[in-house]
């Protein structure tokens, strides 16, 4: 009985052990972080009413309707203090983000004017045009950010921008990468025949790191199951959690299947996935453990799919399912299939600006490469054939890798 995707990532969902321990960090260090608090507003965004545009300050009503001129009676740049009220039937020279002088209620940009002696011409103006109003966009003491937000440049600067220099997050998942078999050799050695280079740990290490986690790599273990067992142990004693790919099969040589039910608990799902069907999950001395399939890129494909959100949430991350993009085919899939497919694809945009998705031609669980042509995966449902123009979904690599 094969397991729907979206079923076994609610079962791993569920088996997240906790979140890692809080500490503070640094805004410069924060980048890519999980928040670990509750942040609130210190103050109003806007602080004052201030200028959007570079022109002049005035009070609507001073204006005729079909505008006019009027006197000038200063100048407010940014940084200024605006303590004097504006004169009755004035207007100020004011610079982007300088604060309104009291009295004062709308700007008009300085393209729109004219400067006549000590008087400035201006065209019909609308009372509050370009004024950022004070707390138009967070008011003091709302709601900034909350815990399990992954912090982007974009919350750095939020936070910034109130001053906050230091914030509470989890600390970094430390996440065991472990490779098996007297075949692999690592890129740089010389193969000798049948041996092959590990790849999987390099991809999966790399994923990790860009989901800003914490990584510990060891040492390739040989088929044996003393040495399984003790290489298991290590990175349990050492890890959080423990991510592998490979050597769960029946082989007489995979002695990892056997290595995790000595140390803890194993369980073997079938899933309802292509490419990748074989997923383990178990524990390793209480620590969570999760088997990858072996070939390359089916490995790649079930740990953007399948092992991100669980790693994540076990980092404390609240949001760690992408939203897939609806978009039409620019292919057409005959054959259906009893298991979700996740195709290697690009958004293609012709010249007519028709928008569509469009397949590798090489769709292998081995192949790599057609994974780098790709900027994204399409993903057909189980038992579902698709015309050209019919409408697909579409998870980005964007969305799958940070």
């Amino acid at each position: 009985m094969l397991r729907p995707v979206d079923e076994a990532i609610a079962a791993l969902l569920e088996r997240v052990p906790g979140v890692p321990e809080i500490e503070t960090v640094s805004l410069q260090d924060a980048l890519g972080r999980t928040l670990a608090e509750t942040l609130q507003a210190p103050f109003a965004v806007p602080a004052w009413d201030n200028s959007a545009m570079d022109g002049y300050a005035l009070r609507a009503a001073d204006l005729p309707a079909e505008g006019g001129c009027l006197p000038l009676a200063g100048r407010i740049a940014a940084g200024d203090a605006a303590d004097t009220c504006l004169p009755a039937g004035c207007v100020v020279r004011i610079f982007t983000g300088a604060p309104l002088p009291p009295g004062a209620d709308s700007v008009v940009a300085q393209e729109d004017c004219q400067l006549q002696g000590e008087q400035v011409c201006l065209p019909p103006v609308q009372a509050g045009q370009h004024v950022r109003r004070r707390a138009e966009e967070v008011d003091a003491g709302a709601p900034l950010l909350a815990p399990g937000q992954r912090l982007r440049a974009q919350e750095i600067g939020l936070l910034a921008s109130f001053g906050i220099a230091r914030v509470q997050v989890y600390r970094r998942l430390r996440v065991a990468v472990l490779s098996s078999g007297n075949e692999l050799r690592e890129p740089g050695e010389s193969l000798a025949p049948g041996q092959i280079y590990n790849t999987n740990r390099i991809t999966l290490a790399s994923l990790l790191r860009g989901w800003g986690l914490q990584v510990l790599e060891y040492p390739n273990i040989p088929d044996d199951p003393a040495q399984t067992r003790a290489a298991l142990s290590r990175a349990a004693s050492e890890a959080d959690v423990l991510l592998s790919s490979g050597g769960v099969s029946v082989g007489e040589e995979d002695h990892l299947k056997q290595a995790i039910e000595a140390l803890g608990q194993l369980h073997l799902w079938r899933l309802a996935i292509q490419p990748g069907k074989p997923l383990a999950f178990g524990e390793v001395a209480g620590k969570p453990w999760l088997g990858l399939p072996g070939n390359p890129a089916a490995a790649l494909i079930t740990a953007l799919v399948v092992g991100r959100p669980f790693l994540l949430r076990c980092q404390g991350v609240e949001r760690v399912l992408p939203t897939p993009l609806r978009l039409p085919a620019g292919f057409a899939w005959s054959k259906a299939n009893v298991r979700r497919q996740y195709l290697r694809a690009r958004f293609v945009v012709a010249e007519e600006g028709q928008a569509s998705v469009q397949l590798h031609p090489r769709q292998g669980s081995a192949m790599l490469s057609s994974a780098c042509w790709a900027d994204g995966l399409a993903v057909l449902e189980c038992q579902r054939t698709l015309q050209p123009g019919d409408w697909v979904d579409y998870l980005p690599f964007s969305e799958l890798l940070g």
